[in-house]
Protein backbone atom coordinates (compact mmCIF):
# COMPACT_ATOMS: atom_id res chain seq x y z
CA UNK A 1 0.00 0.00 0.00
CA UNK A 2 1.36 3.97 -1.09
CA UNK A 3 1.10 6.29 1.61
CA UNK A 4 1.63 10.11 1.15
CA UNK A 5 3.56 11.94 4.22
CA UNK A 6 2.61 15.71 4.10
CA UNK A 7 5.18 17.11 5.93
CA UNK A 8 4.31 19.96 8.12
CA UNK A 9 6.02 22.63 9.34
CA UNK A 10 5.39 25.05 11.91
CA UNK A 11 6.57 29.01 11.84
CA UNK A 12 6.71 29.10 15.92
CA UNK A 13 8.18 26.37 15.99
CA UNK A 14 12.28 26.46 17.14
CA UNK A 15 14.10 24.31 14.98
CA UNK A 16 17.64 25.17 15.55
CA UNK A 17 17.63 21.70 17.30
CA UNK A 18 15.79 19.27 14.76
CA UNK A 19 18.62 16.69 13.46
CA UNK A 20 19.23 16.86 9.41
CA UNK A 21 16.69 14.86 7.12
CA UNK A 22 19.24 13.18 4.87
CA UNK A 23 19.68 10.18 7.13
CA UNK A 24 16.33 9.30 7.29
CA UNK A 25 16.27 9.65 3.85
CA UNK A 26 18.91 7.38 3.15
CA UNK A 27 17.60 5.00 5.45
CA UNK A 28 14.05 4.94 4.33
CA UNK A 29 15.33 4.95 0.43
CA UNK A 30 18.55 3.18 -0.07
CA UNK A 31 18.66 0.50 2.51
CA UNK A 32 15.10 -0.33 3.17
CA UNK A 33 13.38 0.55 0.36
CA UNK A 34 10.20 1.95 1.52
CA UNK A 35 10.35 6.14 0.09
CA UNK A 36 9.79 5.62 -3.44
CA UNK A 37 10.57 9.35 -3.79
CA UNK A 38 9.95 12.99 -2.22
CA UNK A 39 10.60 16.77 -2.39
CA UNK A 40 10.07 19.81 -0.38
CA UNK A 41 7.72 22.57 -1.65
CA UNK A 42 8.41 26.09 -1.39
CA UNK A 43 7.35 28.31 0.86
CA UNK A 44 3.54 29.25 1.63
CA UNK A 45 4.59 32.87 0.69
CA UNK A 46 5.47 31.28 -3.29
CA UNK A 47 1.68 29.53 -3.53
CA UNK A 48 -0.66 30.87 -5.82
CA UNK A 49 -4.02 30.11 -4.81
CA UNK A 50 -6.76 29.36 -7.61
CA UNK A 51 -10.53 29.21 -7.31
CA UNK A 52 -13.48 29.47 -10.36
CA UNK A 53 -16.47 30.99 -9.75
CA UNK A 54 -19.01 31.46 -12.47
CA UNK A 55 -16.66 30.59 -14.69
CA UNK A 56 -13.93 33.28 -13.87
CA UNK A 57 -10.33 31.90 -13.03
CA UNK A 58 -9.90 33.86 -9.30
CA UNK A 59 -6.04 34.05 -8.59
CA UNK A 60 -4.32 35.08 -5.17
CA UNK A 61 -1.41 35.24 -4.13
CA UNK A 62 -0.41 32.95 -1.17
CA UNK A 63 -1.73 29.43 0.56
CA UNK A 64 -5.05 28.58 0.52
CA UNK A 65 -5.48 29.27 4.54
CA UNK A 66 -3.34 31.42 6.32
CA UNK A 67 -2.30 29.12 9.58
CA UNK A 68 1.08 28.77 11.44
CA UNK A 69 1.85 25.36 10.23
CA UNK A 70 1.56 24.19 6.12
CA UNK A 71 2.68 21.55 3.98
CA UNK A 72 6.44 21.95 3.80
CA UNK A 73 6.76 18.67 1.87
CA UNK A 74 6.14 15.51 0.86
CA UNK A 75 7.34 11.58 0.90
CA UNK A 76 5.55 8.99 -0.85
CA UNK A 77 5.77 5.39 1.16
CA UNK A 78 5.28 1.85 0.36
CA UNK A 79 4.28 0.01 3.05
CA UNK A 80 2.43 -3.06 4.17
CA UNK A 81 0.52 -1.09 7.19
CA UNK A 82 -0.54 1.82 8.20
CA UNK A 83 1.56 1.24 11.49
CA UNK A 84 4.45 1.07 9.49
CA UNK A 85 3.77 4.36 7.89
CA UNK A 86 3.14 5.81 11.16
CA UNK A 87 6.52 4.41 12.60
CA UNK A 88 8.27 5.86 9.72
CA UNK A 89 6.71 9.16 10.12
CA UNK A 90 7.48 9.01 13.75
CA UNK A 91 11.02 9.16 12.73
CA UNK A 92 10.83 11.71 10.46
CA UNK A 93 13.28 14.72 11.87
CA UNK A 94 10.11 17.31 11.36
CA UNK A 95 8.00 15.13 13.53
CA UNK A 96 9.96 16.54 16.66
CA UNK A 97 9.17 20.38 15.82
CA UNK A 98 5.76 20.18 12.92
CA UNK A 99 3.57 17.31 12.40
CA UNK A 100 3.58 14.44 9.56
CA UNK A 101 -0.13 13.96 8.41
CA UNK A 102 -0.28 10.10 7.33
CA UNK A 103 -2.43 9.33 4.65
CA UNK A 104 -3.04 6.22 2.00
CA UNK A 105 -3.36 6.58 -1.42
CA UNK A 106 -6.60 4.81 -2.73
CA UNK A 107 -5.77 1.37 -3.28
CA UNK A 108 -8.40 0.52 -6.67
CA UNK A 109 -5.70 0.59 -9.35
CA UNK A 110 -3.62 -2.26 -10.53
CA UNK A 111 -1.07 -0.85 -12.52
CA UNK A 112 0.89 -4.10 -12.57
CA UNK A 113 -2.06 -5.89 -13.76
CA UNK A 114 -2.77 -3.38 -16.67
CA UNK A 115 0.79 -4.00 -17.58
CA UNK A 116 0.18 -7.44 -17.96
CA UNK A 117 -2.63 -6.69 -19.86
CA UNK A 118 -0.51 -4.36 -22.11
CA UNK A 119 1.65 -7.17 -23.30
CA UNK A 120 -0.83 -9.61 -23.91
CA UNK A 121 -2.40 -7.31 -26.35
CA UNK A 122 1.02 -6.39 -28.24
CA UNK A 123 1.68 -10.14 -28.49
CA UNK A 124 -1.93 -10.92 -29.45
CA UNK A 125 -1.45 -7.95 -32.02
CA UNK A 126 2.03 -9.26 -33.09
CA UNK A 127 0.49 -12.90 -33.58
CA UNK A 128 -2.23 -11.43 -36.05
CA UNK A 129 0.43 -8.79 -37.81
CA UNK A 130 -2.42 -6.29 -36.71
CA UNK A 131 0.26 -3.13 -36.73
CA UNK A 132 -2.73 -0.72 -35.66
CA UNK A 133 -3.11 -2.50 -32.69
CA UNK A 134 0.55 -2.91 -32.03
CA UNK A 135 0.87 0.37 -32.76
CA UNK A 136 -1.31 1.45 -29.70
CA UNK A 137 0.21 -0.07 -27.50
CA UNK A 138 3.30 2.44 -27.49
CA UNK A 139 3.80 6.35 -26.73
CA UNK A 140 3.86 8.33 -29.46
CA UNK A 141 7.08 9.08 -28.09
CA UNK A 142 8.37 5.50 -27.50
CA UNK A 143 11.91 4.67 -28.45
CA UNK A 144 12.70 1.18 -29.25
CA UNK A 145 16.23 -0.84 -29.72
CA UNK A 146 16.28 -4.27 -31.08
CA UNK A 147 19.23 -6.86 -30.50
CA UNK A 148 20.23 -6.29 -34.18
CA UNK A 149 21.14 -2.66 -33.33
CA UNK A 150 18.90 -1.11 -35.12
CA UNK A 151 16.45 1.84 -33.40
CA UNK A 152 13.17 3.36 -34.09
CA UNK A 153 12.37 6.89 -32.54
CA UNK A 154 8.52 7.64 -32.66
CA UNK A 155 5.77 5.17 -33.28
CA UNK A 156 6.10 6.49 -37.55
CA UNK A 157 9.60 4.64 -37.56
CA UNK A 158 8.19 2.16 -35.29
CA UNK A 159 5.19 1.60 -37.95
CA UNK A 160 7.79 1.89 -40.85
CA UNK A 161 9.83 -1.14 -39.25
CA UNK A 162 6.69 -3.64 -38.49
CA UNK A 163 5.52 -2.95 -42.44
CA UNK A 164 8.90 -4.43 -43.14
CA UNK A 165 9.30 -6.74 -40.87
CA UNK A 166 5.73 -8.15 -40.41
CA UNK A 167 5.31 -9.69 -44.10
CA UNK A 168 8.38 -11.98 -43.86
CA UNK A 169 6.18 -14.16 -41.62
CA UNK A 170 3.95 -16.79 -43.41
CA UNK A 171 1.69 -17.28 -40.87
CA UNK A 172 1.09 -16.05 -36.73
CA UNK A 173 3.85 -14.76 -34.89
CA UNK A 174 3.69 -16.09 -31.20
CA UNK A 175 5.25 -14.08 -29.01
CA UNK A 176 5.46 -15.25 -25.26
CA UNK A 177 6.34 -12.79 -22.92
CA UNK A 178 8.27 -15.15 -19.99
CA UNK A 179 8.80 -14.06 -15.91
CA UNK A 180 7.93 -10.70 -16.35
CA UNK A 181 9.01 -8.45 -13.65
CA UNK A 182 7.43 -4.98 -12.91
CA UNK A 183 8.33 -2.37 -10.90
CA UNK A 184 5.42 0.29 -10.87
CA UNK A 185 6.30 4.04 -9.05
CA UNK A 186 3.56 6.42 -10.05
CA UNK A 187 2.93 7.26 -13.59
CA UNK A 188 6.39 5.65 -14.83
CA UNK A 189 7.09 1.89 -14.08
CA UNK A 190 10.22 -0.90 -15.74
CA UNK A 191 9.51 -4.04 -16.28
CA UNK A 192 11.86 -6.64 -17.00
CA UNK A 193 11.58 -10.34 -18.96
CA UNK A 194 12.31 -12.75 -21.28
CA UNK A 195 10.63 -12.61 -24.72
CA UNK A 196 10.34 -15.86 -27.16
CA UNK A 197 9.46 -15.41 -31.01
CA UNK A 198 8.58 -18.37 -32.86
CA UNK A 199 7.02 -18.60 -36.37
CA UNK A 200 6.98 -19.75 -39.97
CA UNK A 201 8.53 -17.58 -42.32
CA UNK A 202 7.82 -16.59 -46.00
CA UNK A 203 11.00 -18.63 -47.57
CA UNK A 204 9.84 -21.62 -45.57
CA UNK A 205 12.72 -21.37 -42.59
CA UNK A 206 11.95 -21.17 -38.81
CA UNK A 207 12.18 -18.16 -36.60
CA UNK A 208 12.69 -18.97 -32.85
CA UNK A 209 14.60 -16.74 -30.97
CA UNK A 210 14.75 -15.78 -27.16
CA UNK A 211 15.68 -12.63 -26.22
CA UNK A 212 15.76 -10.42 -22.92
CA UNK A 213 13.96 -7.39 -22.82
CA UNK A 214 14.01 -3.82 -20.74
CA UNK A 215 10.79 -1.74 -20.93
CA UNK A 216 9.72 1.77 -19.79
CA UNK A 217 6.12 2.31 -19.46
CA UNK A 218 3.63 5.65 -18.98
CA UNK A 219 0.85 6.36 -18.00
CA UNK A 220 -0.95 8.48 -19.87
CA UNK A 221 -4.20 9.49 -18.98
CA UNK A 222 -6.13 6.64 -17.80
CA UNK A 223 -3.82 3.93 -20.00
CA UNK A 224 -0.41 2.56 -19.79
CA UNK A 225 1.52 2.53 -22.88
CA UNK A 226 5.59 1.28 -23.72
CA UNK A 227 7.66 4.38 -23.75
CA UNK A 228 11.04 2.47 -24.13
CA UNK A 229 12.15 -1.05 -24.91
CA UNK A 230 15.00 -2.48 -25.22
CA UNK A 231 16.32 -5.71 -26.06
CA UNK A 232 19.47 -7.76 -26.35
CA UNK A 233 20.71 -11.27 -26.41
CA UNK A 234 21.29 -13.56 -23.26
CA UNK A 235 23.85 -15.17 -22.47
CA UNK A 236 24.94 -18.29 -24.52
CA UNK A 237 21.84 -17.93 -26.35
CA UNK A 238 21.67 -16.79 -29.82
CA UNK A 239 19.21 -14.22 -32.13
CA UNK A 240 19.75 -16.42 -35.24
CA UNK A 241 16.83 -18.14 -37.09
CA UNK A 242 16.46 -22.32 -36.18
CA UNK A 243 17.29 -22.58 -39.97
CA UNK A 244 20.56 -20.55 -40.28
CA UNK A 245 21.49 -22.41 -37.18
CA UNK A 246 21.23 -25.76 -39.07
CA UNK A 247 22.82 -24.00 -41.87
CA UNK A 248 25.98 -23.07 -39.38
Amino acid sequence: MKYMLLVCGDDTADASGMAPVEPWVEELSAERGVRLHGHRLRLPADAVTVRVRDGEVLRTDGPFAETKEYVAGYDILECATLEEAVQAAARHPVASVGAMEVRAFWDDEDAEGEIRRLEAELSAAVRDHDIDRAMACYAPDAEVFSAGGAEQRGVAALRKAAELRYPTAAGPVEREVLDLRIRVDESIAFGHALVRTRATLADGGKLDTTERMTSGYRLAGDRWRIVHQHTSVPSGTSAVTSDEEGRS
